[in-house]
């Protein structure tokens, strides 16, 4: 039952990106992090007009996508917002390990609707009575809700503010309720909140004092199109995509395996 629920949640987000098709090019299927959706749809663009290969884009909670995946949806690519969705399909002989490379990193950051002019010197501030509710990631599962309740808990703020939180599927669901004025607040990750005009950034969280985000992306074991996603994931290890993932906020990492 499970199986089927999860097939098909999938079936219904994936996002085809139509170009002209390579002849006998099959399509290469990528299930990658919500947070990636922005650059990545343009870093595909790029890719498939100079290659003509056909890429579909599945876009969702790295935890939600990691499941898909062990229940046998046909990914070949996984793109994940942190290690552990990864070191768990590792776990169950699910990606090509030798395929496996960290290649991007983050930070967090305290957003505000555009029209609160409130600027927080330390996210302490998210217990004064006027935030009333604040938005995070599933912080159980989703890889944006779980480093904000890590690092809200590395400050001892965790137990004071758990009673505000409002829990959404993933980091863009979170900014989406500033954006819509369902809450007063929301911890997301700063490439999210550059792509927004309607919150504005409250306080930036130093990578210093913040967890450690790494984005890592592998082909799966079954992929349906090894050959296709290992072009297309030797091109996201490029410079060139390099250069789109800084210009949308990313910090990129050297693509060492």
């Amino acid at each position: 039952m499970m199986r089927n629920i999860l097939l098909s949640a999938f079936a219904v987000v994936i996002c085809v990106l139509p170009t002209r098709r390579a002849a006998g090019a099959e399509p290469v299927t990528v299930f990658a992090a919500a947070s990636l959706g922005d650059c990545l749809k343009e870093a595909t663009g790029l890719h498939q007009k100079k290659t003509g290969q056909l890429i579909r884009l599945n876009l969702g909670a790295s935890s939600t996508l990691a499941r898909q995946i062990e229940a046998g949806a046909p990914a070949d690519l996984f793109f994940s917002a942190d290690e552990a969705q990864m070191d768990k399909l590792q776990e169950l002989s699910l990606i090509r390990t030798n395929s496996r490379v960290t290649r991007l990193s983050n930070t967090l950051v305290i957003v505000v609707p555009s029209d609160n002019p409130a600027t927080f010197t330390s996210a302490a501030q998210l217990a004064q009575p006027a935030i009333k509710k604040i938005a995070l990631a599933e912080t159980k599962s989703v890889p944006a809700g779980i480093y904000a309740r890590e690092y809200l808990t590395s400050q001892g703020l965790w137990r004071d503010l758990e009673s505000k939180v409002v829990p959404t599927e993933n980091v863009r669901a979170a900014l989406a309720a500033v954006e819509a004025g369902n809450v007063e607040a929301a911890i997301v990750y700063k490439t999210d909140a550059r792509i927004s005009k309607r919150v504005r950034i409250a306080c930036d969280i130093p990578a210093g004092e913040g967890p450690s985000i790494r984005y890592s992306l592998a082909i799966t074991r079954d992929a349906r199109s090894p050959a296709g996603a290992e072009q297309f994931e030797k091109f996201l290890s490029s410079p060139e995509a390099g250069d789109i993932f800084e210009r949308f906020g990313f910090i990129v990492l050297p693509a060492a395996r």
